[in-house]
């Protein structure tokens, strides 16, 4: 079997720098080229130095890329959807790990990013990358939408109670979401400055964050808009995502028991290859918990619940490099090309760390 050849377009920030690692050790990939305007002329482990003597690799220009089977774009929000002809003429699929495709609507995406779209016709012709709910979508498809690392803890948190229809819609979603510093990329500012990062319980986006979009896009599922509130809080983690996201039980179906959500959570992620369900008796986790999940591409979802208000808690722990961005957007070009799901990403983290 021929490897296929892929390249990655802004291959120097942290999500390049995980596509990188996971290629590298893919068996049916073989990396033709990897873009950066900044560390062109430069070998990849001057910006990912993990990778030192583990290829030669070379970062080229924008402006030399070649033609190939797939690229993934890494590239700052907004930078992707300048280019998108261009770069669709050079490739048959295309993997978007930004933003500038995700929301299928132009109206939503000036909303909630504050301009409009320059490729709005391009919206509808990608997929939404979340292999848990758009699996049979994504390996039709020839493009491929990135996914927001609040947005997947969220949405896999809370799509089993929405399949199987335990939840009162009209009470909407409440979710707080605590990330590690890793999640504003590589680019160093005053935000993610040590001295004021270090010991930070730092509440950045207590309303109006940009992945409340896709949140509302996927449990709506078509449907009208759920109402869904998202708070944002920075925490001393450099890789992790956990969301801890709060709904009420619908009216109609009264008092649940444990097991109803069991079964819910069962029935949705049973045979999902990089989904597990954590909700133990004993032990120090007993929930979900992003510390373990560092470099992997697993998703630990864990609930409980009160039956005394009808209130669940739902919660989903993520690597948001992995997970959220890098991991899946490999499981999609697995996705996409019919090999297994797990193919390049056997790793399952580490711990202690």
């Amino acid at each position: 079997m021929s490897k296929v050849r892929v390249s990655i377009v802004g291959g120097s920030g942290y999500a390049g720098g995980e596509l990188l690692r996971i290629l590298l050790g893919h068996p049916y990939v073989e990396i033709a080229q990897v873009t950066s305007e900044s560390a062109a002329g430069h070998y990849v482990h001057t910006r990912h130095p993990n990778l030192r003597k583990v290829t030669d690799l070379k970062f080229t220009p924008l402006a030399t890329i070649e033609p190939c089977d797939l690229l993934f774009l890494a590239l700052p929000h907004g930078e992707a959807m300048k280019r998108i002809d261009h770069l669709a003429s050079l490739a048959p699929r295309i993997v978007d790990l930004s933003a500038d495709f995700r929301l299928r609507s132009a109206a939503d995406y000036e909303r909630w990013y504050g301009e409009p779209h320059k490729a709005p016709a391009w919206l509808e012709r990608f997929v939404y990358g979340l292999p848990e709910v758009n699996r049979a979508a994504i390996a039709e498809a020839r493009y491929v939408s990135g996914v927001g690392c609040n947005a997947t803890a969220t949405n896999l948190a809370l799509w089993p109670l929405f399949k199987a229809d335990l939840v009162d819609r009209a009470r909407g979603v409440i979710v707080e979401v605590k990330a590690g510093s890793s999640e504003g990329g590589a680019e160093v500012g005053p935000s993610s400055h040590h001295p004021d990062r270090s010991h930070a319980v730092r509440s950045f986006a207590p309303v109006g964050h940009r992945h409340t979009a896709e949140v509302v896009q996927v449990l709506s599922q078509g449907g009208d808009p759920v109402p869904v509130h998202m708070s944002v809080t920075a925490v001393e983690l450099v890789r992790g995502v956990l969301a801890t996201a709060h709904v009420f039980v619908k009216p109609s179906i009264g008092r649940l028991e444990l097991v109803d959500l069991w079964k819910a959570y069962r029935a949705a992620y049973g045979q999902e290859p990089f989904v597990r369900l954590v909700r133990e008796r004993q032990g120090v986790y007993r929930y979900p918990e992003p510390k373990i999940l560092a470099g992997s591409n697993f998703a630990d979802v864990g609930f409980d619940y009160d039956p005394d208000t009808g209130r669940i808690v739902a919660i989903a722990a993520i690597d948001n490099l992995m997970k959220g961005a890098a991991g899946t957007a490999v499981q999609c070009m697995n996705l996409m090309y019919g090999w297994e799901e797990t193919a390049g990403m056997a790793f399952p983290g580490l711990h202690p760390i």
